[in-house]
């Protein structure tokens, strides 16, 4: 009975120790994908980010023999804009019926493609092969110093080349027999890899695991140890038994079960539903999991794919994993860019100004108001009050590479005074991004002299004119009408929402003439333009001579 309440009382911690572990603060909801085919990568977007749910994960293999950059940065794109991260495995070609073992020479050829491309996120996750303790995996012959060798060489170099190189070993298969030189049993080939390389992890930052539920890919998710849903459990056991005392966050590119007449989907719908809230959502340590695979459509793996044969439809899991809650992942992303402006020096009070600055995106994301990025202006001296108000246009799908003009309305009070600022790019109100100071100066109101004469030499005089400022845009900033002349001259008091030193077209117009207009350059006093003389051909005073006009006077010359 003792031994009977010990065993119960080792039980409990055991399990509260399981329940109590700190859940994971990523959304670690994955899939793994055969092909990056734009169908396939929405639809594990509906599975991955449903719910709740943003940034999880696919797996992605890329072959030696497929490295179009412009390929795999469109693919990168799409993760992007569907806020997917990847996880890259590499992989040679088949030789017959092994593929092909790599060779340290291929190392730099391939660092080179993976630097070239714009990464989803910053961390750059990279597998390095798959299963080496499968002869078929490793040219046809298992060779733990072959690997150890080559992971090295590309896991130093790839460090040494960018260090958002996230670099992992392969998965393992956890239930291969040590059988040389077809298979090895896994713990002999760890063990190998750390005496022939003892400081290869000094060069690795996560652990990858194939946790299949064995055997035959239809075992309990109850299970715990080896060859279960937990391998990766026991696998972290193994490295710390081996001396291998880093944290490596788990990231379980394999997993699942195998459909059978013993095993049905909506059995393993239970079973995916279990794991995933009772132990891979709750260990702290797992950073993704992407069960294999998404879209399969011939043996060896049909048995494993989520979609049904030749259907356009899913198996009942993948809606099942599609309802379970998920979290809105935040992954570190690398924001780089330029605000770029030309604009006026000197403004004037009173006025309402429509300015534009550029966007130059360099990063990684993409600048969208829905996530969280918006355009401010502030003073370079934090005390001092703004003596403008300022509202932006709403950002919208800047993506990395792209320049987009953002236009904002500015409007300054009965304030003058000198003033610095800045522009600064801000996401969920943190900076980001800032510009270079813009200084300038809010002076008073100026005037305007104009000087005007009829056709064909008589002085103007009228209470009717109407004057009219346009910008560089066309965009018309000021207006007044019932302007009084007198001899010729009139004055325009106070004329607001323009820029001193900048081009305007001034436009005069007065009924039943032509409009008259000038390009000028405001200052802040004695500004003064002289028309041309206003002629008389405005008949019907839609501001233009045209064919009516000619009809009035073809009619009125006739009488005479």
């Amino acid at each position: 009975m003792r031994i009977f309440i010990k065993m119960l009382a080792v039980l409990i911690i055991f399990l509260n120790t399981v329940v109590l572990v700190k859940g994971a603060d990523n959304n670690i909801f994955g899939i793994h994908l055969a092909q990056p085919h734009f169908e396939d990568i929405e639809a594990a977007a509906r599975l991955v980010n449903s719910n709740g749910g943003r940034w999880g994960y696919v797996t992605l293999i890329i072959q030696e023999n497929d490295k179009g950059l412009n390929k795999w940065q469109g693919v990168f794109d799409k993760l992007r804009e569907l806020k997917l991260i990847p996880i890259i495995r590499l992989a040679t070609q088949p030789q017959g019926e092994n593929w092909r073992r790599p060779d340290v020479q291929d190392v730099n050829e391939w660092v080179v493609f993976l630097n070239s491309l714009n990464w989803v996120v910053k961390d750059r996750y990279i597998i390095l092969f798959n299963e080496p303790n499968h002869n078929n995996e490793w040219g046809g012959e298992v060779d733990e110093k072959s690997y150890t060798e080559i992971a090295y060489t590309f896991a130093k170099t790839l460090k040494e080349k960018n260090q958002d190189f996230f670099v992992m070993l392969a998965g393992f298969d956890a239930s291969a027999p040590s059988s040389p030189p077809r298979y090895e049993d896994e713990e002999k080939f760890l063990r190998k890899i750390i005496e022939y390389r003892p400081d290869i992890f000094n060069f690795l930052d996560g652990w990858v695991s194939h946790s299949y539920p064995n055997p035959g890919f239809s075992g309990s998710p109850y299970d715990f140890g080896r060859r279960t849903v937990r391998t990766y459990d026991w696998e972290l056991e193994l490295l710390r038994s081996l001396g291998v005392n880093k944290e490596l966050p788990v990231f379980i590119t394999e997993t699942g079960w195998q459909r059978s007449p013993f095993l049905t989907e909506e059995k393993i719908a239970d079973y995916l539903r279990y794991t995933f809230e009772n132990v891979w959502l709750k260990d702290w340590r797992i950073k993704a999991v992407t069960p294999f695979i998404l879209n399969y459509q011939s043996e060896p793996f049909l048995g494993f794919s989520w979609k049904k044969y030749q259907e356009n439809n899913f198996y009942s899991y993948y809606h099942r994993v599609q309802s379970l809650a998920k979290k809105s992942g935040g992954p570190e992303i690398i924001n780089k860019g330029k605000i770029v402006f030309d604009l006026p020096k000197e403004l004037i009070v009173q006025s309402l100004y429509n300015f534009k600055v550029s966007l130059k995106n360099q990063g990684q994301a993409i600048w969208d108001k829905a996530d969280g990025y918006q355009l401010r202006i502030i003073a370079v001296d934090d005390n001092e009050e703004l003596p403008i108000e300022v509202l932006f246009n709403d950002l919208k799908n800047i993506k990395p590479f792209e320049e987009r003009t953002i236009e904002f309305s500015l409007k300054t009070i009965n304030k003058q005074e000198t003033s610095n600022f800045k522009f600064i790019l801000e996401k969920d109100n943190e900076k980001i991004l800032e510009s270079d100071i813009w200084s300038f100066h809010i002076l008073p109101l100026p005037s305007l002299k104009i000087s005007l004469s009829f056709w064909p030499g008589v002085k103007a005089k009228s209470d009717d004119f109407e004057l009219q400022i346009f910008d560089i845009d066309e965009k018309l900033v000021f207006k007044k009408k019932s302007i009084k002349v007198k001899n010729g001259l009139g004055n325009i008091n106070e004329i607001q929402n323009i820029s001193l030193g900048e081009l305007y077209r001034v436009v005069i117009l007065k009924p039943g003439f032509l409009p008259r207009q000038k390009y000028f350059v405001f200052k802040t006093k004695d500004n003064q333009v002289e028309f041309k003389k206003l002629l008389p051909f405005d008949t019907n005073k839609d501001g233009k001579f045209s064919l009516k006009d000619l009809l009035f006077f073809y009619r009125v010359f006739r009488l005479f």
